[in-house]
């Protein structure tokens, strides 16, 4: 029996021009757009680079992956943050870069690409058959956003640890944040995340915290086109934890963050893009594509809603000149200090924070939540797939045992 296709979601007409986008392309769009970009690249751009470099991979195979990994991802964004306004992230999955880690000591990366293009596969046809939409609409919203709760808690619990790393830095940085944010007609002008990133450069100037490596010089990544290699062993062990990665817990996460901000995400369209992409990150080297939730979180801290997606246009320009310049951006990113990042990170989640907490507990599923919110927080892997997806499960399940009231509720509501 042929499966009808899920219907993609219309795109927002008319699409914005430039006369539009200028206007509302600076304040927190601006500031939103840059402190995303900042967490992205940072942290997970090192990753891949300690990966690569662990697993010995060849520094022009360590290139390509960045340049993949960021060039299609800002590509992607500028695509959907236009054609459906609002700020929706595309990139590539950071769990994804920790469960091949080891993988590399032991595979070659050719057998792993070809596991990463069967991934794609699998969340293709999950895509296709609609699946992943009816899935997500069953779990209850506090469940799911107390899996988000648990995922952002650990950069929240990282901005108090940039006190203990550079206290006059991460200082510095929640000064001017509360300054920003306790004055609603300055904040409406300085977003507190802009006034953060600002007294956190001050800051690292003031303490000659910066120290690039010598000799840096502006370098450009070369795309390598890698042929994969099919292996039952990598496949069978790699690519249905990738493909849960992606549809389980990223994805998941960025619609929620979406639908909590205001908006309706095409949740069909971008699972379809997530799965039709990542075989072309793969030829390159990348790891599996994903619908982005802390970018777009960040995205969504500030500014009027029917703007910021201009801050998710900004965000993807980042993107694409990171994976140009990926060697060069790396170095750089490398030579800030760990708390400038952690702190900015910390600073942008705490509005989420809020929200996500507020959402999980404030009514129905409470029980749920909780258990979601613990077992997430515990990150601990099963089967090699990450504790986000076993908040959910595990959440869900406790939920339906104690809280069966609540799902008749939540029915009841629904049909009327």
């Amino acid at each position: 029996m042929r499966l009808p296709l899920p219907p993609l979601e219309p795109i927002y007409r008319p699409l914005p021009g430039p006369r539009e986008i200028l206007a509302h392309a600076f304040g927190h769009n601006l500031a939103n757009g840059i402190a995303a970009f900042l967490f992205a690249a940072s942290g997970p751009g090192a990753m891949i680079l300690a990966v690569g470099t662990a697993a010995n991979l060849p520094a022009a195979f360590i290139a390509s992956w960045l340049f993949s990994a960021y060039t299609l991802s800002g590509l992607l964004t500028l695509v959907f943050c236009t054609l459906y306004r609002q700020p929706l992230a595309i990139g590539y999955s950071m769990p994804a870069v920790v469960i091949i880690g080891p993988a590399l000591m032991q595979y070659p990366f050719a057998e792993l690409i070809g596991a990463y293009i069967v991934a794609g596969g699998l969340i293709l046809g999950l895509a296709l058959t609609g699946l992943v939409k009816r899935a997500t609409a069953a779990l209850p919203e506090p469940i799911v956003m107390a899996m988000i709760a648990g995922v952002f808690l650990p950069f929240g619990l990282r901005l108090m640890g940039a006190f203990d790393q550079a206290a006059p830095i991460a200082g510095a940085m929640a000064a001017a944040y509360l300054a920003a944010a306790a004055f609603p007609a300055f904040r409406a002008r300085v977003p507190p995340l802009l006034a953060s990133l600002l007294g956190g450069a001050i800051a690292v100037a003031a303490t000659n915290s910066f120290a690039p490596p010598a000799g840096l010089a502006i370098e450009t990544a070369a795309p390598i086109l890698f042929a994969p290699v099919f292996s039952t062993e990598a496949i069978v062990e790699f690519s249905i934890p990738l493909a849960i990665t992606v549809i389980a817990i990223h994805n998941i996460q960025g619609f929620a963050i979406l639908k909590n901000a205001g908006y309706p995400p095409p949740e069909n369209a971008a699972t379809l893009i997530c799965g039709a992409a990542t075989p072309y990150y793969g030829i390159m080297g990348s790891v599996p594509t994903v619908v982005m939730g802390p970018a777009n979180a960040i995205l969504n801290v500030s500014g009027p809603q029917a703007s910021r997606y201009i801050g998710g246009l900004w965000f993807g320009l980042f993107l694409i000149l990171f994976g140009v310049y990926a060697p060069t951006a790396v170095a750089i990113g490398g030579a800030l200090p760990t708390a400038f990042i952690a702190g900015l990170a910390g600073l942008a989640m705490l509005p989420v924070l809020q929200s996500a907490f507020v959402e999980s507990f404030r009514g129905r599923f409470t029980f749920g939540a909780l258990v979601t919110l613990l077992v997430t927080v515990a990150d601990i892997e099963i089967f090699g797939i990450g504790s986000a997806f076993w908040g959910l499960v595990f959440g869900y399940t406790a939920s339906r045992l104690v809280e069966s009231g609540d799902f008749r509720a939540r029915r009841e509501s629904l049909s009327s």
